[in-house]
């Protein structure tokens, strides 16, 4: 009797986990390849984590989805969804018109602002006329790029793109640069760090363009697939209420990254 009693839990335990496994419906979640501290980045053992990581994780969780961490070059990361290489993109990218021609998006999860940095021995603000003799570094294929293409160059700036934010840092740092621009977090983070100490200050945030910079970060969809952006987007409402994303966003931050 024992015997059986036991076989049936055994069986039951098998099938609930089996059961449990078919619910999750399994999604490949494309992340940039190279470092983006502190929303991504590998650590000693190329397991990716930070900020955006465990985002991800909560959100796929709360969906009952099983994501696979897909890393993907930058400017190919767009190609990689429609293309069926990825399924959603978590990546730091802000919802702007000219993307949304291509792709759609999940409800914003974060809104921060855009910020120059530069060298602590040039006085100068985060402006057309600010940065008109200066070399600015951006990287490619972001909003960033874009904006300094539209204000910064056809006000006399040099503007230099780079592959990578860390480049772009890099060479601010070794003085190739005279300042860089991105998301604000990213770039104080650097900030924080021995060479961004050393080198750089905040210069300032740049002027409000909301078709160009857009509302906020989304996660990055197929048009189409109208099924996983609902999952998305009652997930994200979900630990956004239940305190999942306030417990996470304190390991990272001292403030609130879901803006306005």
């Amino acid at each position: 009797m024992k015997k059986h009693l036991l076989g049936t839990i055994c069986l039951s335990v098998v099938l609930g986990l089996a059961a449990t496994a078919a619910q999750a419906e399994q999604v490949k979640l494309g992340i940039a390849a190279e470092p983006y501290p502190p929303f991504t980045s590998p650590d000693a053992s190329g397991n990716w984590q930070g900020w955006e990581i465990d985002f991800a994780k909560a959100v796929c969780e709360e969906a009952e989805l099983d994501c696979v961490v897909t890393p993907v070059a930058w400017d190919g990361i767009i190609p990689a969804l429609t293309s069926n290489k990825i399924d959603m993109i978590v990546g730091s990218m802000s919802i702007t018109p000219e993307r949304q021609q291509t792709i759609d998006f999940s409800d914003k999860y974060y809104n921060t602002p855009t910020i120059v940095i530069g060298a602590k021995d040039l006085e100068f603000e985060a402006t057309p006329e600010g940065l008109s003799d200066k070399t600015l570094g951006v990287q490619v294929a972001t909003i960033h790029q874009v904006y300094a293409n539209k204000h910064f160059a056809p006000a006399g700036a040099t503007i230099r793109e780079y592959q990578t934010q860390d480049e772009a840092n890099n060479d601010l740092a070794a003085g190739r640069l005279d300042a860089v621009q991105a998301d604000s977090i990213a770039l104080k983070a650097f900030l924080k760090t021995e060479a961004g100490q050393a080198c750089c200050e905040e210069k300032g945030v740049v002027a409000a363009d909301v078709e160009v910079l857009g509302p906020g970060v989304g996660i990055g969809l197929r048009k189409g697939d109208t099924e996983l952006k609902e999952k998305l987007n009652a997930a994200i409402k979900e630990v956004r209420a239940n305190g999942t994303y306030a417990e996470i966003s304190k390991k990272y931050f001292d403030f609130d990254p879901w803006g306005n």
